[in-house]
């Protein structure tokens, strides 16, 4: 039965399409619900905690430390990953997880500050182990795009989650992490089991986007050497915007309290689908290039044009022409059309124009690694640096900021992989046959 399946799964593009951005979205939704609903919490009046900065920042310091480490554990973990193991080392991954969260209440603070440290270190491998699965594919756009809305609608639906626990159910909030990190566990099985039965690329896939391979350290060193100019300016410009948007994640609830809506438990799901809708639509025209050079290209100016939407939409806030839930919509639109790219088509597309033997992965936790160590910086430059500035305040300088120089550091990667790729051969994606999709 299960054969029939797989052998229906590689004959049908649509039921392929919808099987496996279903398997990818869900095992990826059930990720956040392991990583992100303990800041839903306020832990107040924590005993053994008499420290000046506050229980919960420190908390999300430490996750955020062991996440940015998990990025470069993930260099060479990720891309060295065969097929074959993605699936049960997903899995293995978050019960770590999930083992941690349990702990987490049963010692006493400031100890139990080390388990969200170590929670962070499995968490930070699973988007490219589940990327590992649509990378190279001629619908990859449309998978990435799908798996992609979890980045927006994940973590406020887990928040909102953790946020009723606490509220609705009476848990307390050093145990709702653990509990609803076990909700999602049957989901996360079924996920897995999904994502195992994935088919490998096809030979179309392979001749549109050039076959991905693990690589050794010999090849990633080779690859990095040979366009290091470019991807130091991708890696800079994500590591930007990976801070914004991990700082706007992790205390979206205080920049909430600051603006009048604390008390709304449902304010993180409001704007995540609103987010997504917008997101969906601006990138739905990825899809359609085929040209991988020209959708490489097209990447460039949809995250212009999402880092745009960040400052200017700052910009008419403070000049009091939108209101807060309008700004908060206009800003998570554009964070996310400039974020989802490099995650999603961005490096996918790069390395089928440059036409090597590579694999999204190590590119991407390049970037990770470097992004999350902007993240950590942006923390403790906010708790330590400006303390006494609002979060609202700092978020605001941080958004004219963030947009004024990724803009810049994209405009100049145009130019060199323009200059890069004037070099290169005929683009293999119009030497391929067209791609159809059979129903």
């Amino acid at each position: 039965m299960m054969l029939r399946f797989r052998n229906a799964l590689e004959r049908y593009d649509v039921l392929f399409v919808i099987y496996t951005s279903t398997a990818a979205f869900m095992a990826y939704l059930c990720a956040y619900a392991f990583r992100k609903p303990f800041t839903a919490g306020s832990y107040e009046n924590i005993v053994g905690w008499d420290y000046d900065i506050d229980f919960k920042v420190a908390l999300v310091i430490a996750q955020v430390f062991g996440y940015m480490l998990s990025k470069f554990i993930g260099i060479k973990v990720v891309s060295e990953m065969t097929k074959s193991r993605r699936a049960i080392t997903i899995f293995l991954l978050l019960m770590v997880a999930e083992l941690t969260l349990i702990a987490f209440p049963l010692v006493p603070a400031p100890y139990n500050i080390a388990l969200l440290f170590i929670n962070g270190l499995p968490l930070g491998m699973i988007w490219g182990l589940v990327f590992g699965f649509v990378e190279g594919r001629r619908t990859t756009e449309i998978l990435g795009a799908c798996l992609g809305v979890t980045f927006i609608v994940a973590s406020g639906w887990v928040r909102s989650i953790g946020k009723w626990l606490i509220v609705d159910i009476g848990i307390p909030d050093i145990w709702m992490p653990a509990v609803a990190g076990a909700l999602f566990t049957p989901l996360l099985i079924l996920s897995v089991i999904g994502l195992a039965n994935i088919p490998p690329p096809s030979a179309l896939d392979i001749a549109e986007r050039q076959k991905r391979e693990p690589m050794n350290k010999a090849a990633r060193k080779q690859f990095f050497m040979k366009f290091a100019p470019g991807i130091i300016l991708l890696v800079l410009a994500f590591m930007f915007l990976t801070g914004m948007r991990d700082f706007r994640d992790n205390f979206e609830s205080e920049l909430w309290h600051a603006l009048g809506y604390g008390d709304e438990s449902g304010i993180f799901a409001y704007i995540g689908i609103r987010v997504a809708f917008f997101v969906l639509f601006g990138l739905a025209v990825m899809v359609v290039i085929k040209n991988n050079t020209k959708a490489f290209f097209a990447n460039h100016i949809v995250i212009l044009m999402g880092v745009t939407v960040v400052g200017g939409s700052t910009l008419l806030f403070e000049l009091a022409m939108i209101e807060a839930k309008t700004w908060m919509v206009a800003l998570g639109a554009g964070l996310y059309t400039a974020y989802i790219p490099f995650n999603c088509f961005m490096f996918d597309r790069m390395i089928a124009s440059l036409q090597v033997a590579a694999n999204a992965g190590f590119i991407m936790y390049l970037a990770d690694s470097a992004g999350y160590l902007g993240s950590v910086s942006i923390m403790l430059y906010r708790a330590f640096g400006q303390a006494d500035l609002s979060w609202l305040d700092f978020f605001i300088n941080t958004s004219y900021f963030v947009s004024l120089i990724t803009g810049s550091l994209i405009i100049a990667s145009w130019i060199y992989f323009s200059h890069i790729l004037s070099d290169q051969p005929a683009d293999i994606s119009v030497m391929a046959e067209p791609t159809l999709v059979r129903v």
